[in-house]
């Protein structure tokens, strides 16, 4: 049994569970997405979400957004999209003789980025700089972005024609890749009655509850959390198993690409996130297996014989965190 969270929890956890819980009663059956979104952003991450259309992804991330003392920008990718569309661009200002620099969307807090595999290569590496570096750069120039920096995209799984394979290098700049399901019967009646009521009383509201004060406490606050020895390592072996290493490691039969260093940083950061949300100062094991299949699935590659088999990257992940024990 798990021991029970603290209840002496700081002002600016109160924040961020006010948020959780109004994004709840929005979001019907997304306490797990609510969840991840609010850790990105605690953690200076990056999102992907993958679900079929009408699955709310759009909808969680505005509500999200409205709620954070930030700027928020929709970016709809296709396939003729250029760099400059989101980046910005220089123009000539004839009335000064002098050239000028034309932010594009990039430069808000949280980017939603709708159906990112459809956009071009080109577009891609744009992307990559973004999220890797925080910065862009266009004629030559560097541009810093504005912190905080969340990049939150979708795409279809559905939908193969017109869209392009994100590469490797840019879904490991993703903290969490996660998959949406339909939901129940009872979830869908639910999702209804809310739709309904919205519709008649249109009392959605845009009215901020996490500040930029609060989101800097909070990182201070979660660079506390104290992360046993003991939880390093099975974090590590969790990651080591993705290239073939201790008891997960046979699973990585399957696997042509591992797992790099970066999703143990990742699980570190936000198992950290997560203790500190249900107001604890230490990490338990289970707040890393409870995020370990949102933060491997995106990070590693299925063979040709696996994916030939339909084996999904998901499940090996699972059965390398059911062989994986923490000593």
């Amino acid at each position: 049994m798990n021991p029970q969270p603290n209840d002496d929890k700081s002002p600016t956890i109160a924040v961020f569970s006010t948020l959780i819980e109004r994004l709840s009663a929005q979001l019907i059956g997304r306490s797990a997405l609510i969840e991840r979104l609010v850790i990105s952003l605690l953690c200076d991450g990056h999102i992907l979400l993958e679900g079929a259309p009408g699955l709310a992804k759009t909808r969680a991330i505005k509500l999200f957004a409205d709620a954070i003392d930030t700027q928020f920008a929709r970016i709809q990718a296709t396939p003729d999209l250029l760099p400059a569309d989101l980046t910005g661009t220089t123009v000539y200002r004839q009335q000064d003789s002098r050239f000028e620099f034309m932010p594009g969307p990039l430069f808000n807090h949280v980017i939603l980025v709708d159906e990112i595999n459809r956009a071009p290569p080109k577009v891609q590496s744009a992307l990559l700089e973004a999220m890797a570096e925080k910065q862009i750069t266009v004629a030559g120039t560097t541009h810093r972005l504005p912190s905080p920096f969340l990049v939150a995209a979708t795409q279809n799984p559905i939908e193969h024609e017109g869209t392009f394979a994100l590469p490797e290098a840019q879904l490991d700049r993703f903290l969490f890749f996660v998959e949406l399901g339909l939901p129940d019967a009872q979830e869908e009646r639910r999702i209804l009655d809310l739709l309904l009521s919205e519709d008649a009383a249109q009392n959605l509201t845009g009215q901020v509850l996490v500040t930029h004060d609060a989101l800097r406490q909070a990182a201070v606050e979660i660079q506390a959390v104290h992360i046993s020895e003991a939880v390093r390592d099975y974090i590590v072996r969790l990651v080591d198993a993705t290239r073939g290493g201790g008891p997960g490691g046979r699973h990585a039969v399957h696997i042509e690409h591992p797992a790099s260093p970066r999703a143990s940083i990742g699980m570190a950061r936000a198992a950290r996130a997560k203790a500190w949300l249900d107001g604890r100062d230490h990490v338990l094991p289970t707040d890393v297996s409870d995020l370990c299949a949102d933060i491997l699935t995106g990070r590693i590659g299925l063979n040709y014989q696996a994916r030939a088999s339909g084996i999904s990257t998901r499940s090996v992940v699972l059965d390398i965190l059911n062989d994986t024990t923490i000593t």
